[in-house]
């Protein structure tokens, strides 16, 4: 707490599962505010941030708890409306969004025209995916008929996999964009580890980048995507890395798994928490 005046924070394996708060994450949060700490929640989801902190809230994490919740789905956003990039410009008018059946708000005010096949699209939108019930190999024939039209992609949560209630791993959106760039689609990508949404959440802030720190379960999202802009990176162990650590939830991972693991990541955390709990 001495060393940090900020705290970017990862949501589903480090605050909640999706459904319920992890033992000890509310407490967590209200010692760090006690600290007076800047606290941002930095989401791969594509929902919005606005809905995300509703959810945070419902969950039993008041508000007063964090400054603000950014999101990977608003960042891909903000691009599509915004960015001056001959990419996002060209997109064209007709949009197929890959999400969740329940999701399909989250591509409104975007003024463009939802489309149901990709015959009719111009580009893809990735944001969310209703594992189990949607999955990589049910997607397959849409993104091979994309790619044969050659469509642009914008992926608005790179996430590979997401963390279930009993701790097994569901695949997430960022395999449809990753398997898209194997079929020879373009894809731009939102959320971390790119720099664009680090950007937009360092902005917000007042606090040097040697003074803020970033909290999250994914050697290849939270602690690659924090070194990548120059902040220090907390892996919490328990999360998507767990299995592959060997351990329970709350338990230290041995040193060598810990090594052998940042070894084929290619990346390597500042420090390592078995949980986000004081």
């Amino acid at each position: 707490m001495d060393d940090y005046d900020a705290f970017l924070l990862d949501q589903w394996g480090v605050l909640h599962d999706g459904h319920r708060p992890y033992p000890g994450a509310i407490d967590c949060l209200r010692r760090i505010r006690a600290e007076h700490k800047a606290v941002v929640i930095l989401s791969n989801s594509g929902r919005r941030g606005d809905e995300n902190a509703q959810l945070l809230e419902a969950m039993g994490f008041e508000r007063k708890l964090f400054d603000a919740v950014i999101s990977a789905g608003d960042d891909a956003r903000d691009a599509i409306l915004h960015d001056q990039d001959p990419f996002y410009r060209g997109l064209g008018t007709r949009c197929l969004l890959l999400a969740r059946p329940s999701d399909l708000d989250l591509a409104r005010g975007l003024g463009r025209e939802l489309v149901a096949d990709v015959a009719q699209a111009d580009f893809l939108l990735v944001l969310s995916i209703d594992a189990p019930h949607q999955s990589l190999a049910g997607w397959e024939p849409v993104l091979a008929r994309a790619a044969a039209r050659a469509l642009p992609m914008v992926c608005g949560n790179p996430d590979f996999s997401r963390v279930a209630r009993d701790g097994a791993l569901f695949e997430a959106p960022g395999l449809l964009a990753r398997r898209y760039q194997e079929l020879g689609g373009e894809v731009r990508w939102h959320g971390k580890p790119y720099e664009r949404i680090y950007h937009t959440c360092l902005r917000g802030l007042s606090c040097a980048r040697a003074r803020t720190a970033a909290v999250g379960d994914s050697l290849h999202h939270d602690v690659r995507g924090a070194a990548g802009v120059g902040l220090a990176s907390v892996l919490v162990a328990s999360g998507v890395h767990r299995a592959e650590l060997g351990i329970a939830p709350g338990e230290n991972p041995e040193p060598a798994r810990c090594a052998q693991l940042y070894a084929q990541a290619g990346a390597a955390p500042d420090y390592l928490v078995s949980l986000f709990r004081w």
